[in-house]
């Protein structure tokens, strides 16, 4: 069933711009308050140029308040709102809990406490965590067609989640079509991966998502892929029928598995090669997480620069092909021996933990194992790059002076998107394309003839 909703600016501020219920620094009086429940009555229209900014060819979002509420849990009743927050959420330090509580930055009731107010049964907890959103890139999010029945069609560059989620809010589909194009109730019909581009259907109304989805469902919309993979990929049409499983919930990891997997068909064809990387057509029958992208690793053809599943680091030299589990020793056992210098200390990565598949997934825990640790050795390593020179040349993370969380680096243009592009939806009677992206354009001359044959094959279906 589609769900959407309207996607409300309420819970964030940006520069204390977008938020009348950003916490007081002091204290207010009663008449400033009414004040400040007046003005929250009648917000004014949110700005493009008060959220977005460019710069270094990046889209940018300034730092913001954002507020997370929550009624109190039955495990919290009784106990000082310091004794909740540093013993439940245990990803920041005692310290900083202390500070925010000073700081007015933790409420309950829309009130501030103090570190040993006790929390009540039925008490609204709040609070307004500084958030730092990554960049993403400039292309633009681009309209295809606003179909008058209420069916928009968007053109996603990669780098931009579809909706908001983890660090995500305002660089997302939803958001940007909400500020910038004003578009307020919206109902995505297909996501699509964040590094992944390509188009979009997204339903104005529910009645019009619902009908969409049950397209895609009945099989009545074809999707047609374009990516660019390593290696030489065979001529003529390459089917692979692997049934596909989720193996690690939080990694978004998924895994050829004849045994427990989900039945899933994806139909490949070459377009062109150049001896190193082909332009391959694909066009998946079923709708498996990550499908075209685990097909192609377990053909042995990975897409080139996947970062999940084109990584010899955690699947090694093999690199997944026919579902092959690496047999390699820890990341950090190996990475520093090869380099000749002292093992990570293991203790110094952040274990990601996370929800996983609770059945038989244990042929899958050393490689899930793996990609949680080279996770955390890469954010660790970027954090080590972008520190600064101290007066006495040592190197210290560079830090927000608000929050005291890490300032990550920016991301390369290379690490903007994956080689995957979601090229052609057509349906009963429509069809709709989006311009093949820069490093597919050598496939321009040859993609007319799958594109017909697709198109012969929609009409007999």
């Amino acid at each position: 069933m589609a769900r959407g909703k309207k996607h409300s600016l309420a819970e964030s501020c940006v520069d204390g711009s977008l938020d009348r219920k950003r916490p007081p620094k002091q204290a207010k009086t009663t008449a400033e308050s009414n004040t400040n429940n007046e003005e929250e009555k009648s917000l004014p229209p949110i700005l493009p140029e008060t959220v977005y900014y460019e710069k270094d060819s990046l889209q940018r979002i300034h730092p913001y308040y954002h507020k997370f509420a929550t009624y109190a849990k039955g495990r919290w009743v009784g106990r000082t709102i310091f004794d909740v927050f540093s013993k439940e959420f245990r990803d920041r330090p005692t310290s900083y809990y202390l500070e925010a509580i000073a700081q007015g930055l933790i409420e309950i009731n829309h009130k501030r406490v103090d570190k040993d107010t006790v929390v009540r049964n039925s008490d609204l907890v709040t609070h307004y965590i500084h958030r730092h959103e990554p960049p993403v890139t400039t292309q633009p999010l681009g309209i295809v067609e606003h179909i008058c029945d209420g069916l928009l069609l968007v053109d996603k560059p990669g780098s931009i989640p579809v909706h908001p989620t983890g660090r995500y809010n305002y660089n997302t589909v939803t958001k940007i079509l909400e500020i910038k194009h004003g578009y307020r109730t919206l109902y995505p019909v297909n996501r699509l991966d964040r590094l992944t581009s390509g188009l979009m259907l997204v339903g104005l109304n529910a009645e019009v998502a619902r009908r969409m989805e049950r397209d895609f469902r009945d099989h009545r919309i074809q999707k047609e892929y374009v990516c660019r993979v390593r290696g030489q990929f065979p001529e003529g049409k390459v089917v692979c029928e692997q049934p596909i499983r989720v193996v690690a919930h939080k990694l978004s990891l998924n895994c050829v598995d004849p045994k427990d997997g989900k039945p899933s068909l994806t139909e490949f064809t070459r377009l062109c090669a150049d001896g190193d990387h082909s332009i391959v057509y694909c066009r998946p029958k079923t709708g498996r997480t990550h499908q075209i992208r685990v097909h192609l690793q377990f053909l042995g053809f990975p897409i080139a620069n996947d970062p999940l599943y084109c990584n010899s680091e955690v699947w090694g030299d093999a690199m997944g092909k026919d579902g092959a589990l690496p047999h390699l020793p820890p990341i950090s056992e190996k990475h520093e021996r090869d380099n000749g210098v002292e093992p990570f200390d293991n203790d110094r990565l952040p274990k990601m933990g996370g929800r996983r598949d609770a059945d038989n997934i244990e042929p899958w825990r050393p490689l899930v194992e793996r990609m949680e640790e080279w996770k955390t050795k890469q954010e660790l390593i970027e954090r080590i790059s972008n520190s600064v020179d101290d007066d006495e040349g040592t190197g210290v993370e560079r830090v927000c002076d608000k929050c005291m969380d890490p300032v990550m680096p920016d991301p390369t243009q290379d690490e903007l998107c994956i080689w995957l592009h979601a090229w052609r939806y057509s349906g009963p009677g429509w069809s709709y394309e989006t311009t093949l992206p820069e490093w597919a354009s050598g496939a321009v001359e040859h993609i007319d003839r799958v594109k017909y044959h697709s198109d012969e094959q929609s009409a007999g279906s």
